[in-house]
């Protein structure tokens, strides 16, 4: 089992978005795969249509007064579960920063989830703030991805998220930066061609072959309570969704490029 933190500080980069989309696109190639929702907005939650929650959430976990597994709900989706969140979350930035654990309180209430493994992928939707939440699901996670905007003030966040995991292997030494999703990418501009071959020469490495476009199908599905997948399946989105995650478990897999390559031919 991998714990993923889909992590940006900066709000409006299509994080939630990456977050639900490819757990769903995961799912669907028949992963297991749980989302965590640690945004208090509870974005992550709505947008796969869960309504009914039981009050169930990370703040119990997080404060000691729940087990993280009794705070799971299968959606509608095949081998798709979620944890979902509620305006309750926002209390943990005052209580948990109370406590001496406070950097490793998600950590160590997924642990026996861990030792179990009972999906393949735990996708951590962090909030877009630098708080107690998201420096808990970055000590929690064995990887981080990044998705960033194609506007260059996308490159500054990028620093700081880079930065703050750095910071973090303190506390959690494996911790590593897995890669860079380029979202809301429109092709015909100059500024988001500029954006990605600017990111593509500081990070050859990181940054996904795989863009997600700007798309006003994608920004519907929410609303509906759907992934992209099941909204508009014949999509642009949806299939940039399907192929962001055919490249996240490739490299997952520690598939050589050229396999890679003849893969998505």
């Amino acid at each position: 089992m991998k714990i993923v933190a889909v992590a940006n500080q900066k709000g409006g980069v299509g994080k939630t978005t990456t977050s639900v989309n490819l757990a769903a696109c995961l799912a669907a190639m028949g992963r297991k795969i749980l989302l965590v929702d640690l945004d208090p907005q509870g974005n992550a939650t709505s947008a796969l249509g869960v309504t009914e929650t039981e009050e169930k959430s990370c703040y119990g976990p997080l404060l000691g007064a729940s087990k993280f597994a009794d705070n799971i709900i299968q959606t509608r989706f095949d081998n798709l579960s979620i944890v979902p969140a509620d305006l309750d979350l926002a209390g943990v930035e005052i209580e948990v920063a109370r406590l001496d654990d406070h950097l490793v309180r998600l950590r160590d209430t997924m642990a026996p989830i861990r030792k179990k493994a009972p999906f393949d992928y735990v996708i951590l939707d962090c909030p877009p703030s630098l708080g107690i939440l998201m420096t808990n699901a970055l000590a929690a996670a064995d990887i981080v991805l990044v998705p960033l905007q194609a506007e260059y003030f996308a490159l500054e966040g990028l620093t700081r998220i880079m930065d703050v995991a750095d910071q973090l292997r303190s506390v959690n030494p494996k911790l590593t930066v897995e890669g860079i999703v380029m979202t809301m990418v429109d092709n015909r501009t100059n500024l988001s061609q500029q954006v990605v071959a600017e990111v593509k020469t500081h990070f050859p490495q990181l940054i996904y072959k795989t863009v997600i476009p700007r798309s006003i199908r994608l920004g519907e599905a929410p609303s509906f309570g759907k992934p992209i997948l099941e909204y508009d399946p014949s999509s642009l989105a949806a299939f940039a969704y399907t192929a962001l995650a055919g490249e996240f478990i490739r490299r997952d897999a520690k598939v050589p490029e050229v396999a890679e390559e003849k893969a998505e031919k």
